[in-house]
């Protein structure tokens, strides 16, 4: 059974960071897109950052020069460096993994979601 687990969010002055992990287990998601999604109350579910095979990634444009997608070798667990945190970037926020695809920038592209982990900015 594939899960993955979210967490490391939490509430934070703005201008803090956080860092936000998740586990992947049940299977290996090396060569295959990774990513963080998050949901803000009222707002739909947008990409913040993919981790793709070879490596690259792809940031939302909000949070370019702040946030630092990442993985381990195996890509059992993935990494959001988040810094300089602003309200706006209070939201919910979704560990994603595709079974298929190595290059994914959009929610319907992944398969496996986690339960997501609550982050907090106050101003």
């Amino acid at each position: 059974q594939v899960q993955l687990a979210e967490s490391g969010g939490g509430l934070v002055q703005a201008g803090g960071s956080l860092r936000l992990f998740c586990a992947a287990s049940g299977r290996t998601f090396s060569g295959l897109a990774m990513g963080w999604f998050r949901q803000a109350p009222g707002k739909e579910r947008e990409l913040v950052a993919t981790s793709n095979a070879g490596g690259s990634t792809n940031y939302a444009d909000s949070v370019k020069g702040r946030f630092t997608i990442s993985t381990d070798n195996a890509k059992n667990t993935l990494f959001l460096q988040m810094n300089r945190l602003k309200p706006e970037d209070t939201a919910v926020y979704y560990c994603a993994a595709s079974s298929r695809y190595r290059y994914a920038l959009v929610a319907p592209l992944y398969d496996y979601w986690g339960q997501g982990t609550q982050v907090t900015v106050s101003s």
